[in-house]
């Protein structure tokens, strides 16, 4: 079910003020915010060319003293898609969000450090507003960590985007000896758009033969041959959403060895959705997928993490690796993606992706995880 169907809308009000309530316990009187993406997130607004200004002054002027920046090509969808804050319609919409934060003596400003230039930040100064500019990363990314209903349904729906497109290039024989990487990428491309994708979440993975061994081969000329794993990794976006999901096959009767590798990382996979659980530590988790290929002796040959946040981008917080910090709250939406890689020869890939919830995850993406048979 659609968004819409389901009645439900993004809110982007207790959104800023969820932000508001970060800004406070970090004595931050106002947060500049110049990632579109993170915008997006706040006011809905998805043009080219934003900046917005967050204050966390009490209730009653909080909004009042809320301001987006943009320039006249976006007056009108500015309008229509942030009706509820104040515009400021101008070429050099940062600077003109950074001067009223001047005239409103707002104080102590954050800006986004992860975002900001050395000559962006030089500029914010030279304006001489009085400010005091505050390096203050990652907060609006904190916020977008746990998934909303309305972002899991978009999320939801985006996954079956994939699913769908998936099981139309099987039925029409598009996977098949003699055709090239490049050719199945275009047709399951086509296949997410016919299934109501706005747009492909990253660059198609389709990796034939010795190429499945290379986690992020480029789809190429290759010629798929019978015998050959197949790997495919793929997503589609919409409403901004992303979805991710790889799923590895075989041309013809699979030998033992595949047979054998492909029931490792299935056993694998498995165990990584199973420990996903709130309060659990990001890091524990990659190990209970990754304790399955050590035990087989395969360890050296899973080269990534397990996993990694998805949302309004295809690769958030948090991720899920030996190095991985904290631990896993309900409502985060991540993928669980193990992979055995033999050099030369092909390798395996399961992945999907899936909303953590008490008493076990929500699977996103449904098509089956069994070894896929394509005579």
């Amino acid at each position: 079910m659609s968004a819409d169907a389901a009645g439900l809308r993004p809110d982007y009000a207790a959104r800023r003020g969820a932000l508001r309530s970060l800004l406070v316990e970090n004595e931050i009187d106002g947060l500049l915010v110049t990632d579109l993406i993170n915008i997006r997130y706040l006011t809905g607004f998805t043009g080219s060319n934003a900046a917005l200004l967050v204050s966390s002054w009490d209730s009653h002027g909080a909004e009042e003293h809320t301001v987006i920046g943009t320039d006249g090509r976006y007056r009108t969808q500015v309008a229509e898609q942030v009706p509820d804050l104040r515009a400021e319609i101008v070429r050099a919409s940062t600077r003109r969000v950074v001067e009223l934060a001047g005239e409103w003596q707002v104080g102590r400003v954050g800006y986004e450090s992860h975002v900001v230039t050395v000559d962006e930040h030089r500029g914010f100064e030279e304006l001489g507003t009085g400010l005091e500019l505050v390096a203050t990363p990652g907060l609006v990314e904190q916020l977008r960590t746990i998934k909303d209903a309305y972002e899991v349904d978009r999320l939801r729906t985006a996954c079956a985007v994939g699913d769908a497109a998936l099981a139309t290039l099987l039925a029409r024989g598009a996977l098949r000896p003699g055709r090239t990487e490049r050719q199945v990428a275009r047709d399951l491309e086509w296949a997410m758009f016919e299934h109501g994708g706005e747009a492909v979440a990253f660059q198609t993975i389709v990796a034939a033969g010795a190429n499945s061994a290379v986690p992020h081969h480029r789809p190429t000329d290759a010629v798929l041959a019978a015998g050959d794993f197949v790997k495919l990794d793929f997503g589609a976006v919409v409403g901004g959403y992303h979805s991710d999901m790889t799923r590895t096959l075989v041309l013809g009767q699979p030998s033992d060895w595949q047979r054998e590798v492909y029931a490792l990382v299935q056993e694998s996979q498995r165990a990584g959705r199973e420990a996903l659980r709130p309060g659990v530590p990001v890091a524990d988790v990659d190990a209970a997928a990754r304790a399955v290929i050590d035990a087989a002796g395969h360890g050296a040959l899973f080269v990534h993490g397990l996993g990694h946040g998805v949302g309004l981008r295809i690769h958030e917080a948090p991720g899920i690796a030996k190095a991985g910090t904290g631990t896993l709250l309900s409502g985060v939406a991540v993928t669980v993606e193990p992979g055995v890689y033999f050099p030369g020869r092909g390798g395996v890939r399961i992945e999907d992706t899936l909303v953590v919830r008490e008493g076990g995850p929500e699977l996103l993406t449904r098509t089956s995880k069994d070894l896929t048979v394509v005579e």
